[in-house]
C-alpha cells in the first residue's frame, strides 16, 4: 500500500454515527466470544460428570484455548492483508458450527472435538474486534472504548455463569452451546451491516506464510501438551514429555528462522525491536497464566465446597466481575482524559498478586463471603490491566500493522492462559483423584472414584463423606494459587520499565482513495 503523511479530518456527522454503529456491532461479537468462555464454567462439573470424564475436564477448557491461541496470529496477519470483514464472518461461522457440535456431543471425545472447532473460530472474534476498533479510533480516544470492551467481558463473566447454571438446572446443559447459535446469527448480521469491506487497491498481495503457520501450530501444541501431560499422564522425565519439549524447542527455533525469511510473516520479528511490545507481552503472558489458571476452576470449587446450585454459584462470581467492570471502565476513561496509562497495569498486577495470595489462605470451611471479597480484589486488578496492555501495544505501531501486533501480543497472552489452565488443571485433577482415593473409604464413594463426581452427588452424600470430598477439593486446588502469586509480581515489576509514550490523537488514511467508511486507517502519532 502507498502511505501518505497528511492527516484526515474526521467528519463529525455521519462518520461519528458510523463509528458508533460499528462499535455496537463489534460489541455483539465480543459478547459472543467472551460469553462462550464463561457460560461453561458453572455447567462444566455436571457435563463432565454425566459424560463420565472428570479426569478429562481440563481438555474441555484447554482444547478451546489451544485452538484459539494458534489461530490468533493467523487471523491478525490475514486480516491486515484481506481486511477484517471476511475473516470475522468466517470466524463467526466456524464458532457457531463448533457450538452445534458441542450441543450434540454424546461423549467426552465429541465434546473436546467440538471445543477445538469452537476455538478455531473463537481465535478471531476478539482479535478482529479489537483490530477493527483500532482502525478507526485514535489511540488517545481508544482508552474509553477499550474500557467498555473490558466491561463487555466483565458483563459476560457475570451473565455467563448465571446462564450456565440456569441451563444446567432447567432445560439442560446442552443449551450452554445452543445459545451461541442465535448470538452468532446476530453477530454475523451486525458484521455484514456495520463493518465496511476493504476496498481493493490493485496491489499484489504478499505470499502467505504457510510454513510459519505450521511450525507455530506444532510448537504451540507441543508446549501445551508438556504442561498438560507432565506430572500426570507421564512423568516429567519420561520419553514422551522430553520428546514433546524437544519438539517445541526445535519447531520454535525453526519458526523464528522461517519468520526472518517470510515475505509476510505471521509474527514479524521487527515487533520485538519495540521495547513496550516486549515488556507488555511478557506481562500479558504472566497475567494470562495467573488469571486463567485461577478463574477456570474457581466456579467448580465453589459448587463442590458450598453445596450451592450452579445458578447461585454464578451469582457468587458477581463481585469479581462487577469490580472488573467498574475498574476497566474507570481506568479506560482516565486514560482518555489524562493520556497517562502506565500506572494502571502496574497497580492491576499488584492487586492480582494480592488476590492470589489471599485465595491461597482459604480453608475448606472458609465463609463464602470471604471468597467473594478475594475475588473482587482480583477483578479490580484484572480490569485495570488487561485492556490497557493491548492499548499500549496498539499505540506502538501503525494501524496497517495493528491486526498483526494485537494478535501477536494476544497470542503470547493466550499461550500463558493455555499453559496456566493446563498446568493448574493437570495438577488439580491428578491431586484430586489421588486425594479422593486416599481419603474416601473403599465402597463408600462413586465406583470410579473422583471421575463421576457432580455437585448434586456430593451434596446428597452423608455429612462425613461430603466433608472428605470437600477437603480433597480444597487441598487439590487452593495451594496452587500461592504458586501463581510470583507470576503476578513479576508482571508488575516488568511493567515498571514501560516507556509511557504519548497517545496519538489523530487518524490519517492509509490510502487516499480510502476513507473512514472503509475502516482501514493508520494512526498518525504526534509526539
Amino acid at each position: 500500500m502507498t502511505n501518505t503523511e497528511s492527516p484526515t479530518t474526521v467528519n463529525p456527522g455521519h462518520e461519528k454515527r458510523d463509528i458508533q454503529l460499528l462499535f455496537a456491532g463489534l460489541m455483539v461479537t465480543m459478547l459472543l466470544a467472551s460469553l462462550n468462555q464463561t457460560v461453561l464454567s458453572t455447567a462444566l462439573p455436571t457435563i463432565v460428570g454425566e459424560l463420565h470424564g472428570v479426569d478429562q475436564m481440563l481438555w474441555v477448557i484447554t482444547g478451546f484455548i489451544l485452538a484459539s491461541t494458534i489461530m490468533m496470529p493467523i487471523y491478525g496477519k490475514v486480516s491486515d492483508i484481506f481486511g477484517r470483514k471476511p475473516l470475522l464472518l468466517f470466524a463467526i461461522t466456524v464458532f457457531v458450527a463448533g457450538s452445534v457440535l458441542g450441543a450434540l456431543a454424546g461423549d467426552m471425545t465429541a465434546l473436546i472435538v467440538a471445543r477445538v472447532v469452537q476455538g478455531v473460530g473463537g481465535g478471531g472474534l476478539m482479535i478482529l474486534s479489537q483490530a477493527a476498533i483500532a482502525d478507526v479510533i485514535p489511540a488517545r480516544e481508544r482508552g474509553k472504548y477499550m474500557g467498555i470492551m473490558g466491561g463487555v467481558f466483565a458483563f459476560s463473566s457475570v451473565a455467563g455463569p448465571l446462564l450456565g447454571g440456569w441451563f444446567t438446572e432447567g432445560p439442560g446443559w446442552r443449551w450452554v452451546f445452543w445459545i451461541a447459535v442465535p448470538l452468532g446469527v446476530l453477530a454475523a448480521a451486525a458484521t455484514i451491516a456495520f463493518l465496511p469491506a476493504r476496498r481493493a487497491t490493485g496491489e499484489k498481495r504478499p505470499r502467505m506464510d504457510y510454513l510459519g503457520m505450521a511450525l507455530m501450530a506444532v510448537a504451540t501444541a507441543s508446549l501445551v501438551l508438556v504442561g498438560t501431560w507432565g506430572g500426570s499422564e507421564y512423568s516429567w522425565d519420561s520419553p514422551m514429555i522430553l520428546g514433546l519439549g524437544a519438539t517445541a524447542l526445535v519447531t520454535g527455533s525453526l519458526f523464528v528462522l522461517a519468520e526472518s525469511r517470510a515475505e509476510a510473516p505471521i509474527i514479524p520479528l521487527h515487533l520485538f525491536r519495540d521495547r513496550n511490545f516486549n515488556l507488555t507481552t511478557i506481562a500479558a503472558l504472566f497475567t494470562g497464566v495467573a488469571m486463567f489458571g485461577a478463574i477456570s476452576y474457581l466456579p467448580t470449587y465453589l459448587q463442590m465446597s458450598t453445596g450451592l446450585s450452579a445458578t447461585v454459584v454464578g451469582l457468587l462470581m458477581v463481585p469479581m466481575m462487577g469490580s472488573m467492570l467498574v475498574s476497566s471502565t474507570v481506568s479506560g476513561q482516565l486514560v482518555t482524559r489524562t493520556g497517562r496509562y502506565k500506572r494502571y497495569p502496574i497497580m492491576g498486577s499488584s492487586l492480582l498478586a494480592l488476590a492470589l495470595l489471599l485465595l491461597s489462605t482459604l480453608e475448606w470451611d472458609s465463609p463464602t463471603w470471604l471468597v467473594c471479597v478475594y475475588m473482587a480484589i482480583m477483578g479490580i486488578g484484572l480490569g485495570m490491566s488487561m485492556q490497557i496492555l493491548t492499548l499500549i501495544v496498539q499505540n506502538s505501531f501503525p494501524v496497517r500493522q495493528v491486526g498483526t501486533a494485537t494478535a501477536s501480543t494476544n497470542y503470547f497472552r493466550q499461550v500463558g492462559a493455555t499453559l496456566g489452565t493446563a498446568l493448574v488443571g493437570s495438577i488439580f485433577t491428578s491431586r484430586l483423584v489421588s486425594l479422593v482415593a486416599d481419603k474416601v473409604p473403599t465402597g463408600t464413594g462413586p465406583q470410579d472414584g473422583a471421575h463421576s463426581l457432580t455437585p448434586e452427588l456430593v451434596n446428597q452424600m452423608p455429612d462425613a463423606l461430603r466433608e472428605l470430598i470437600i477437603r480433597s477439593y480444597n487441598e487439590a486446588l487452593i495451594p496452587i494459587f500461592l504458586y501463581m502469586t510470583p507470576l503476578a509480581i513479576c508482571a508488575a515489576i516488568v511493567l515498571i520499565f514501560v516507556k509511557e509514550k504519548a497517545l496519538s490523537t489523530s487518524v490519517e488514511d492509509d490510502v487516499p482513495a480510502e476513507s473512514l467508511a472503509e475502516g482501514q486507517l493508520v494512526v498518525s502519532s504526534k509526539r
